[in-house]
């Protein structure tokens, strides 16, 4: 007789199968495609230099493996989080948020060769959850943050065993470079989101006009223990993190619980978390992301101006100038324009129109989901760029994204997250919220540009209808938000 394990078929990210013992991994060739192109570029960017397989700047090496062996004891303490109904803050969650524990690494020449590769797996992965999102709320707003639904993968990569930890690893994009499976064939969780980390307090390291913030919360079953080293694990990947019990069996009450904590611990800025919640979990996740830009130099028009949501419909809205030398480009088709600015001496806001009566969705269909050249090779250009003022927010179930992608059960009640807790986990909702927003320094309306320097031709850029927006570290050109804006006035 065959054994259970020989006779049962097992999915796995990118198409992977597992077989009667014997595994054969058949991956998903559009994301292979991706990542290979991606490699490829990299090389070629790299060729007057040692070139470093992206792996090997993420993976384990010999002595750590050794060193790891010490951890497994350490690894087997345990808590259980205060109710969320608690008055007092527990004495874990005090040394959790103690910011003086919190040290960022300098950018070496290594540390900026890890992001130049992370970037790109973000930016993939990112992509990838964009189209899902875009498909299932067509004519609506969308924004969510790659690296923050990446940082929740490399989150629950931290927290899992065994085959779970194989196929998270995968998913992110990091394929060894040789087929040994010993400990030098992992991916060190703790580098990514140090990586990823970097990159957000580059962002928040040099401008008071912009504010970043990132909150992450862990709410779970009463009773249910977590590994004191995970949620340790996971203070480079916040501002703040806390872990709290709830009573996951009434849902309505949860909800308002959960509903009610993040919007007192965010100072009232984030409301509404959640809207339903399963009963039969034991742990919820939840990252709230945020960033608020006041350009520089921008200013808002005397009067609002008319933004065409479709071809019937048109609503009126306040609008931002800005002028100066930006980056911008068309494509080879005249389908679309492409605008890049500076909102903060570390942040980019590059901007996507359809032009010559071609729509969003078609371009999105068609140049999104292909490769990330949309954001490459602007030029300079003397630019008066006239956009709406922006308040946009997003909320999307990681868990949900996964199952579109048809990967439910990575995360769902099979997965090996042991070094979470040593009870036997159903992973909830895996909420990743973002929010953004753009708005004037309060300047006056300049005179007109052509007055000022006659001898200059300005470019009118006008967006006054949907548009793609992402927002880029500017050292690193990771992606913060990626988002469309089929109507201003629907932003939360």
């Amino acid at each position: 007789m065959k054994s259970r394990a020989a006779e049962t078929e097992i999915s796995h990210p990118f198409g992977v199968t597992e077989h009667s013992g014997c595994r054969h991994r058949f991956f998903d060739m559009t994301l292979v495609a991706d990542l290979l192109c991606l490699l490829a570029c990299l090389t070629a960017v790299t060729c007057d230099r040692v070139y470093v397989h992206p792996f090997n700047l993420f993976s384990f090496n010999k002595s750590t493996c050794e060193e790891m062996e010490s951890l497994v004891q350490e690894g087997k303490k345990t808590f259980v989080p205060v109710s969320i109904e608690s008055q007092t803050t527990p004495a874990y969650e005090d040394d959790l948020n103690d910011k003086d524990r919190l040290e960022i690494p300098s950018l070496s020449s290594q540390g900026r060769q890890k992001l130049s590769y992370l970037k790109d797996f973000v930016y993939v992965l990112g992509e990838r959850f964009y189209s899902k999102l875009r498909k299932a709320r067509q004519g609506q707003n969308v924004l969510l943050s790659p690296t923050s639904l990446y940082g929740s993968l490399v989150s629950f990569y931290l927290g899992a065993s065994n085959q779970t930890a194989a196929d998270l690893q995968g998913l992110l994009g990091f394929v060894p470079p040789s087929g040994d499976p010993d400990c030098t064939s992992r991916v060190d969780g703790h580098k990514v989101l140090s990586s990823l980390r970097m990159i957000e307090s580059l962002v928040k390291s040099r401008d008071e006009e912009l504010h970043f913030s990132k909150m992450l919360c862990l709410f779970s079953a009463p009773g249910i223990p977590l590994s004191h080293l995970f949620v340790q694990d996971l203070l480079p990947s916040a501002d703040a993190l806390y872990a709290r019990a709830v009573d996951f069996t009434n849902r309505s009450e949860a909800a308002k619980q959960i509903n009610a904590f993040v919007e007192a611990k965010s100072e009232g800025q984030s409301k509404c978390l959640l809207t339903d919640i399963d009963p039969s979990a034991d742990l919820l996740f939840a990252v709230d992301v945020r960033l608020a830009a006041n350009v520089k130099q921008a200013s808002r028009l005397k009067e609002p101006q008319e933004f065409w949501v479709d071809s019937d419909t048109k609503v009126v809205v306040p609008m931002l100038s800005v002028t100066g030398t930006f980056k911008y480009k068309t494509d080879a088709s005249g389908t679309f324009s492409v605008v890049e600015v500076p909102i903060s001496k570390t942040a980019l806001l590059v901007l996507l129109q359809p032009i010559n009566g071609s729509d969003l969705e078609n371009v999105e269909s068609k140049l999104l989901l292909q490769s990330s050249a949309w954001l490459q090779q602007l030029s300079p250009r003397e630019i008066k760029l006239t956009l709406p003022e922006l308040t946009i927010e997003g909320s999307s179930d990681l868990q949900e994204l996964l199952a579109d992608m048809e990967l439910p059960a990575l995360l769902g009640k099979g997965a090996d997250l042991s070094k979470i807790s040593d009870a036997n986990l159903t992973v909830g909702k895996v909420i990743n919220k973002a929010f953004f927003k753009l708005t004037g320094d309060g300047t006056e309306q300049p005179e007109d540009p052509a007055a000022q320097k006659e001898d200059v031709v300005f470019l009118d850029v006008t967006l006054s209808k949907p548009f793609l927006l992402a927002v880029l570290e500017e050292k690193s050109r990771a992606m913060l938000f990626l988002g469309r804006v089929t109507n201003p006035l629907h932003g939360v």
